[in-house]
């Protein structure tokens, strides 16, 4: 079933309210890939992805009678909001469980200049941007992936907007760097 082509999304979410099994394995196949991929810029286990995917699923059936269909793309828009907030609070858990809490609010650094990404394969560019420290990655996937201001993004992680403006300068020079060591190795 593709649920892409027309009004299929809208027909899978009908099917999913009306109870019907099979709906639950069409979400299931078409947007499992795609909703571990989302985690997984957050999330580095990957028993923790599994574990955090599994609670958005929860998640999602049990609020799928308040989801408001808006048109092509809306549902995986909802359920990706919904993972990507199920993985943020698996990391502030994770912080608060944690023997030695992150140190979010760290001096400043100078800016590096922005490489050059075209010959660089995009699953290159995803495992740099997963090797990066958890504050950093969290910040630079919520701003760069997920176009979150950093008010909102000091609000979910609660930290300082300076802080998160800070950790996504930090993030971006990390990758500069990587990517520039990346881009020597070949050469």
């Amino acid at each position: 079933m593709n649920i892409f082509s027309g009004n299929g999304e809208e027909r899978l979410i009908r099917r999913l309210r009306g109870g019907d099994t099979s709906a639950l394995r069409d979400l299931y196949s078409e947007y499992a890939g795609y909703l571990t991929g989302v985690c997984s810029r957050y999330v580095q286990e990957k028993d923790d992805v599994k574990d955090v995917l599994q609670d958005s699923f929860v998640k999602i059936l049990g609020n799928l009678d308040s989801f408001q269909y808006r048109g092509k793309g809306s549902l995986r828009a909802w359920m990706t909001r919904i993972v990507s907030n199920e993985s943020l609070k698996f990391l502030s858990r994770k912080k608060k469980d944690a023997l030695v809490p992150i140190e979010w609010d760290i001096p400043d650094e100078e800016e590096v200049e922005d490489p050059p990404l075209d010959d660089i394969p995009p699953e290159v560019i995803q495992e740099m941007i997963r090797s990066l420290p958890e504050q950093y990655r969290t910040v630079f996937n919520l701003y760069v992936l997920e176009n979150r201001s950093h008010i909102e993004i000091a609000e979910l992680l609660g930290i300082k907007p300076d802080t998160s403006a800070s950790n996504l300068h930090r993030a971006k020079n990390k990758l500069a760097a990587m990517i520039k060591e990346y881009l020597l190795s070949r050469t």
